[in-house]
C-alpha cells in the first residue's frame, strides 16, 4: 500500500545506473544473490513466502547520510517482499504492522506477484522494451528491470519516486552489479511526484523515447491520491502522453469488505506516529468499478480487472490466495 511516500513535487534528478563494470557496490549497497525471476521457490519472484522459510535478515551498513534508527515505509515494504534493504527498526515495524494489519503485507506480496507476471507478458508476447514504473520504492527481487531485462536485455526502465530516502538507497543499490542494468539496456531512478505529470514525463524522457511504446506501471500509488477525479486525470494525462501500443499496468487495494476498510482506516491513523515525517499519505480504498475506470479508452488484456492472484496465475505462487491478498485488484491494458 505504500511503495512510496507522497509529498510535494520536487525537481527532477536522475540517479545514474551503475551498470556492469561500475565496480563493487558502494555506500552500503547490499548484494541480493537470490534466485532469478524464473525460480518458483523465490518469495521475491513469486510474491509469496515459502512455508517454513526464515524471514530475511538485514545486513550491511546504511547508505551514507541515511538515518535508519526509525522505520521507513519503503524499507518495511522491502522486508515484506523478502528483500534485504531494511534495518532492525524496519523489521520490527514490519512484524508489528503485519500482525495488526495483515492485509497490508498480503496485498504487497499479491501486487508484487502480479507485477512479475505482467512484466513477463509485456517483455515477452507484447514485446515492450520501455517501462516507466511510478512509485516503485526500493529494488528487491522481482523488480521491473530484473524481469524485463531477464527476457529482453535491451529493455530500458525508469523508476520514478519522490522520497529522498528511496533515492539514496537506489543510488547505492543500482551500483551493485547484481541489481544494475544489463549492458544493452538502461535502469535509472528519477525524482518526481506522481501528481506532477510534467515532472514525471520529463524524468522518463531522460532515458526513454516517448515516441515509442512504453509500459506505464502504477502499483499501489493511485490510492494515495485522495480525489478520485484527480487520480483518473493523472492516469489519463500520462497515457495521453504515450504513443499507441503503450500499456497501462495498475493495481490498488479495493474495498473488498468492511473489515479491510476498517483496518485500512485504523492503519492510516496510526501511520504518522509509527513513521513520523516519512509516513505515507492516507490510502483510499476504491470500489472495483472505480479501479476499472482507470482503463477507460484502453483495450483490456484478458482476464480484465480482477483480484491480483487471479491475473494469469502461472503456478509459481501459492495455490490459493487469502481474502486479504484478493483485496488488491489489478489490470493490464493496451492503448489502441
Amino acid at each position: 500500500m505504500f511503495r512510496r511516500r507522497a509529498s510535494e513535487a520536487k525537481h527532477v534528478a536522475t540517479v545514474p545506473d551503475g551498470g556492469p563494470g561500475a565496480g563493487p557496490a558502494g555506500h552500503g549497497a547490499r548484494p541480493d544473490p537470490g534466485p532469478g525471476p524464473a525460480s518458483p521457490a523465490s518469495p521475491a519472484s513469486s510474491g509469496a513466502e515459502e512455508p517454513g522459510r526464515a524471514a530475511p535478515e538485514p545486513w550491511g551498513p546504511a547508505p551514507a547520510g541515511l538515518d535508519v534508527s526509525a522505520p521507513h515505509p519503503a524499507r518495511v515494504w522491502n522486508y515484506w517482499l523478502g528483500g534485504r534493504d531494511f534495518f532492525a527498526a524496519d523489521k520490527a515495524a514490519g512484524e508489528e504492522i503485519g500482525r495488526e494489519f495483515p492485509h497490508l503485507a498480503e496485498m504487497a506480496r499479491a501486487e508484487r506477484a502480479f507485477l512479475v507476471r505482467a512484466v513477463r507478458f509485456l517483455a515477452g508476447p507484447a514485446r515492450i522494451r520501455q517501462y516507466l514504473d511510478i512509485g516503485a520504492g526500493l529494488p528487491a527481487g522481482g523488480t521491473t528491470h530484473e524481469i524485463a531485462q531477464g527476457i529482453a536485455p535491451d529493455s530500458k526502465i525508469v523508476y520514478a519516486d519522490n522520497d529522498p530516502a528511496v533515492l539514496l538507497h537506489a543510488k547505492a543499490l543500482l551500483g551493485n552489479p547484481m541489481l544494475a542494468s544489463t549492458p544493452d539496456g538502461a535502469v535509472c531512478y528519477t525524482e518526481a511526484d506522481l501528481r506532477d505529470v510534467a515532472a514525471v514525463l520529463a524524468g522518463a524522457g531522460s532515458a526513454l523515447s516517448l515516441s515509442r511504446p512504453v509500459a506505464l506501471i502504477m502499483l499501489g500509488v493511485l490510492g494515495h491520491v485522495d480525489d478520485y477525479g484527480a487520480a483518473r486525470s493523472i492516469a489519463s494525462q500520462l497515457m495521453d502522453a504515450l504513443p499507441a501500443g503503450s500499456y497501462l499496468v495498475a493495481a490498488d487495494g479495493v474495498a473488498a469488505n468492511q473489515g479491510i476498510v476498517s483496518a485500512q482506516r485504523r492503519y492510516d491513523v496510526s501511520a504518522r506516529p509509527r513513521y513520523g515525517t516519512s509516513a505515507p499519505t492516507p490510502y483510499g480504498l476504491r470500489r472495483p468499478d472505480e479501479l476499472t475506470s482507470f482503463f477507460d479508452g484502453l483495450d483490456l488484456i484478458e482476464p480484465g480487472v480482477v483480484p491480483c492472484p487471479g491475473w494469469r496465475p502461472d503456478g509459481r505462487g501459492p495455490e490459493s490466495a487469502s481474502e486479504d491478498a484478493a483485496a488488491a485488484y489489478c489490470g493490464v491494458a493496451r492503448k489502441p
